[in-house]
């Protein structure tokens, strides 16, 4: 991912109101390894169920606040994240909803989907098997797994915007 700066992340930011892009806290930008991720994804300080995912198409910075459900999974149950397809246990996995764009989102209308519970998922596509007859290229598979994962999220964020009919 190419590196994103604060004022690219909220002029990106396609279903937040004002007063919501007012209280958004932003990551640590700094610290970032942008070659090591597909997205940025990060919780609210400031409120435990609310996220943010903010990523490039093309030469545009799309991000979307996301909501997760207030309780977890049970536990004993494995649940798999729709974006990097890493399946793990149920409580690392929590329904996520984003508010649908412009007037569909103020009346309240909402688009879901599982996720990493901590909005991680590029470094889970990185935990590959070691180098092997079976496994040639690891960094192929990130590659894959990567393109994939892009793919999905660019689709979730065109479903955050549609309008329903």
């Amino acid at each position: 991912m190419r590196p994103v700066t604060p004022e690219q992340i909220r002029a990106g930011m396609i279903n937040m109101s004002d007063k919501d892009l007012e209280a958004m806290s932003l990551p640590g930008l700094h610290e970032t390894l942008w070659d090591e991720r597909e997205f940025l994804g990060w919780r609210e300080v400031n409120h435990n169920t609310k996220g943010y995912l903010v990523f490039w198409i093309g030469d545009d910075v799309r991000g979307l606040m996301v909501r997760s459900a207030e309780s977890q999974m049970r536990a004993g149950k494995s649940a798999m994240c729709v974006l990097c397809h890493t399946a793990q246990p149920a409580p690392q996995v929590s329904l996520f909803v984003a508010p649908k764009a412009g007037e569909e989102g103020r009346r309240g209308n909402t688009v879901g989907t599982y996720l990493c519970a901590d909005l991680a998922c590029s470094t889970l596509i990185r935990i590959t098997p070691p180098e092997s007859e079976d496994h040639p290229d690891p960094e192929k598979i990130v590659r894959h797994k990567a393109v994939g994962m892009r793919q999905r999220l660019e689709n979730f964020s065109d479903r955050v915007l549609a309008v329903d009919a």
